[in-house]
């Protein structure tokens, strides 16, 4: 016996049958699969998750660990393209619609073209559709509409400039920025500093805050902020799965937070 339902010969006796039904093969939820590379950080992991749907599944990978403090030469580090490339090919096998570099400072320390080229090693390993967190970030402010941000990191001085750097060579100005100055355990930063920081670093000039780093756990914080401020906070992890998922034909999902309703 298959152990298989009996069809009751009624759609509407069961609502949602038909749509269930689609949605289902040889009894398992179709998925679609999204590959992300990440460098060794602790908190993407488990917050990367709170942006998807039940229909997408994550396959994560990381590049070779480096044993530095959190600097600009740690950021050149885990951007080599070797090490994209043979990350990329390891997801290859489960075919990935997209996959993400979930690294922000190594996405942009070299500028937007070394994002591109990051981006391009992904593509020549076989990645069909290749997004990073950098370039996410610009797409994300080009969906908004918004060319003026204030920037809230965990970084040094030296980092924090180069993100200004990188984006300023995209367009786009940065009115103010503030830093924690850490070079390590930056996922153990608890949500009230990080809100702090934020508030602190908004001004009337600033049509939106960027929260960077990957490392850095912020889903909790996005809407009751954007309430608060009055305008948008984006973040790391949500620019990542927000252009991620949208690249693999899906939809980020979060109560309340203005990029992912922003179509």
């Amino acid at each position: 016996m298959s152990g298989a339902p009996a069809a009751s010969g009624n759609d509407s006796a069961t609502p949602g049958t038909r749509a269930e039904t689609q949605a289902v093969s040889n009894g398992v939820r179709d998925q679609i699969p999204v590959g992300v590379i990440a460098p060794f950080d602790f908190a993407l992991d488990r917050e990367l998750w709170r942006w998807v749907p039940d229909d997408v599944t994550l396959l994560l990978t990381r590049t070779p660990y480096v044993d530095a403090p959190v600097s600009v030469e740690l950021a050149e580090a885990v951007s080599d393209t070797d090490d994209l490339g043979r990350a990329t090919r390891e997801l290859i096998a489960v075919a990935p619609r997209c996959v993400a570099y979930a690294c922000t400072s190594g996405s942009f320390v070299d500028g937007v073209d070394g994002e591109q080229r990051l981006v391009a090693a992904m593509r020549a390993s076989g990645a069909p559709q290749a997004v990073t967190t950098s370039g996410a970030l610009l797409a994300a402010l080009s969906a908004l509409d918004i060319s003026r941000v204030a920037l809230a990191t965990p970084y040094v001085e030296a980092l924090t400039s180069r993100l200004s750097d990188f984006l300023a060579e995209a367009g786009v100005e940065t009115v103010g920025s503030a830093g924690l100055g850490l070079q390590s355990e930056i996922w153990k930063v608890p949500y009230e500093v990080t809100a702090k920081l934020v508030a602190d670093t908004d001004s009337p000039a600033a049509e939106a805050i960027f929260v960077s780093c990957t490392n850095l756990p912020t889903y909790d914080l996005i809407a009751p902020l954007e309430a608060e401020l009055g305008k948008p906070v984006l973040t790391a992890n949500q620019v990542t799965m927000w252009s991620a998922l949208h690249s693999a034909g899906s939809k980020a999902i979060g109560p309340g937070q203005r990029l992912l309703n922003s179509g």
